[in-house]
């Protein structure tokens, strides 16, 4: 098969042509994972330098694999002199690591392997690093914006070289495991875990193993139901316990390794153990015995509302319903149970507060669920670099104990003590050729399993590490690459929804300016904008959503003068004459970020035309194109929103800028 796609970070460009040099590897290890690691040395070695690189003995090897049993799981030390390398880990996955961040090194101090001096010693910060993949088995990829599933295709499974390329890049970010269906199982997907796929699951299997990745699989609730022949699916009914009893088995004859099971239920019309007047800890709990004999996990997502509640009302509130569920619950969970939790309590916006749920578990493992398939974020025809709202999001200190808790802290369990807990992504891979639609998406794919592996990462740092290696050593592609990058995020947000606002998009697509956009529009918008005020009284007099966190952000939340402006109409309703720190009202903040917003997006596009002949011709047309529409749609996006604000209001601009009646 004609390779068609792009090595995105691993393209490996040329530093120095060393042609007469000689590079050797050597190891006190063997296996598949070493045997990869060795594999993507040769490759980029020889890449970067023209140079030949072999296999020797020990004594003679200017790299050395070492073991160390002093290094915890999955953790490396690299130390680099002018003659000699060794590359030391407590197991196989941190070798492989370990390679990965030398060949990194060696292209950001952009010098040949013999002048490197460096000394590196890293342990990975979370022990679960998942890449969560919403694909379904048709083809198509539930908010996908970057072509078709890398898995699926006509109900069949795909095992190809792309695998193996997608195994290696999710690998050298960081990752160390993939869950690769949509927890929305459906049609075909309900036979995953049956002979009928046993076979290539176990061919992919195989590859990810070589990259130290853990497949998981996303299953139905109902399964016995499904599946079998029962006609509950009741968690405490024995028959159904036995039957994923059987199941689990069978499953895991046929995939040793298997990571385990990812389920959604009680959600958007996904069945779950309400149906039956059990809880969740019921529902993960069983499922978790089952699994449990064979070292697998249970990823339980705890994104359950009711999406067909009336929001009309001034006390029930979407944003309360994750915690409401599942404190009660807090302590009740398998030590194989790790909840799925996203960032924020509504569903991936723009921006959101953390969710109080986060900060409210005491004694529950728990995965920081984030989304870099852009759904609420351009959809990845517009750039938006993620990894600064991440940042922000890592480092909100919960006040939730005595001890460190910052969310950071709170995913690696320092406060519940148990050993799982991480950071999982929603993945915004396909089968474009650039494997994320936008080119600088893949910024958002490299970015977050490297913070997932090194918590302490600024997005600045990551984002000089992709672009180097990503297009070279270009100063000038750097620094306009860099700029945009950093300025995405808040740009994105300028022209979308104000003030923690979320949601002004088309419903269902969720992509285009449309203030008064909700699928279940019945109940009315999120923002709940009329001719005086808009936002949501969630203090204790309004929702009482504030009272779900610590007292400390309860207490700043609640006092409108502490609140974080950026969020103000998250947590409060108010007129629009109400005064900024800024010094502007909320209309005219809403007028004027809309208008610089749209102007910036249009920087953005001049300053890539700027890069022409810098940018290999296709990656430049692509990003053209990419930039051109962010441009017109920001534009859209500015006229939409302001004129909807100008009609509910009469106020015009104070600076007498167009807006359309």
């Amino acid at each position: 098969m004609k390779k068609t796609w792009t090595n995105c970070w691993l393209e490996y460009p040329l530093i120095q042509d060393q042609p007469d040099v000689t590079i050797t590897v050597a190891s006190e290890w063997d296996g598949v994972i070493i045997n990869r690691a060795y594999h993507e040395l040769k490759r980029g070695l020889e890449s970067l330098y023209h140079c030949q690189v072999t296999q020797a003995v020990v004594t003679t090897a200017d790299i050395r694999f070492l073991k160390d049993p002093g290094l915890s799981a999955e953790g490396y030390t690299i130390n680099a002199k002018k003659d000699s390398c060794t590359i030391s880990a407590g197991d196989e996955k941190g070798i492989l690591y370990g390679s990965f961040a030398l060949l990194r090194q060696l292209q950001i101090a952009q010098c040949p392997l013999h002048e490197l001096t460096w000394q590196e010693t890293k342990v990975p910060s979370n022990p679960l690093r998942l890449m969560i993949h919403w694909d379904n088995l048709p083809g198509d990829i539930e908010r996908g914006y970057a072509g078709d599933s890398l898995f699926f295709k006509n109900n069949h499974i795909l095992v190809n070289e792309r695998s193996i390329d997608y195994a290696r890049l999710a690998a050298s970010a960081g990752f160390n495991g993939l869950v690769i269906n949509n927890s929305n199982v459906a049609g075909a997907a309900i036979e995953l875990i049956s002979d009928r796929f046993y076979a290539p699951l176990s061919r992919l299997q195989e590859i990810f193993h070589q990259y130290g990745l853990k497949l998981f699989i996303a299953v139905d609730f109902t399964m016995p139901m499904l599946m079998g022949d029962l006609e509950t699916a009741d968690p405490t009914d024995p028959d159904v316990q036995s039957w994923w009893q059987r199941k689990a088995k069978e499953v895991w004859e046929n995939l040793p390794g298997l990571g385990g099971f990812m389920v959604k239920a009680d959600s958007e019309g996904r069945p779950g153990p309400y149906a039956y007047g059990k809880n969740h800890a019921d529902g993960a709990n069983m499922l978790a015995d089952a699994v449990a004999p064979y070292g697998g996990l249970i990823l339980w997502r705890c994104f359950v509302y009711d999406c067909q509640q009336d929001w009309r009302d001034t006390v029930t509130d979407r944003a309360k319903a994750g915690y409401d569920h599942y404190m009660p619950l807090d302590g009740c969970f398998r030590d194989n149970v790790v909840l799925e939790i996203k960032n924020g309590p509504m569903d991936f916006q723009v921006r959101e507060p953390v969710s109080p749920l986060i900060g409210g578990l005491a004694k529950t493992q728990m995965l920081l669920e984030v989304q870099i398939t852009q759904e609420y974020t351009g959809q990845q025809r517009h750039v938006c670099y993620l990894l600064p709202w991440f940042r922000q999001i890592l480092d909100q200190d919960m006040c939730c104990w005595e001890g460190p808790s910052k969310v950071s802290d709170l995913i690696q369990g320092k406060r519940c003590g148990k050993p799982l807990g991480g950071i999982s992504a929603i993945a915004n891979t396909g089968n474009d050729p650039n494997w994320t639609g936008h080119d600088l998406a893949a910024a958002n794919f490299y970015g977050i399993g490297r913070l997932a592996f090194d918590i302490s990462l600024s997005p600045e740092t990551i984002a000089r590490e992709w672009i180097r290696l990503t297009y070279g050593d270009q100063p000038k592609v750097e620094e306009v690459l860099f700029d945009i990058l950093m300025n995405s995020w808040p740009v994105y947000e300028k022209y979308n929804a104000p003030l923690g606002i979320g949601w002004m998009c088309n419903p269902g697509f969720h992509y285009g300016p449309n203030p008064n956009g909700y699928e279940y529009s019945r109940w009315g918008t999120y923002h709940r904008a009329d001719h005086q005020a808009l936002g949501i009284d969630r203090t204790t007099a309004g929702t009482g959503y504030t009272a779900q966190y610590a007292p400390n952000l309860q207490k700043l939340y609640e006092d409108v003068e502490t609140c974080p402006e950026e969020m103000i109409l998250f947590f409060h309703r108010l007129p629009y004459s109400y005064m900024l720190k800024t010094g502007k009202n909320i209309l005219q903040h809403i007028y004027d970020t809309h208008f610089e917003g749209a102007e910036q997006a249009a920087q953005f596009l001049s300053r890539i035309e700027g890069l022409a002949g810098l940018l290999p011709d296709d990656v430049y047309a692509r990003m053209h194109e990419r930039f051109t529409l962010q441009k017109e749609n920001a534009e859209e996006w500015r006229d939409v929103v302001n004129t909807f604000f100008y009609r509910m209001t009469g106020i015009p601009d104070e600076h007498g800028r167009t807006i359309y009646p």
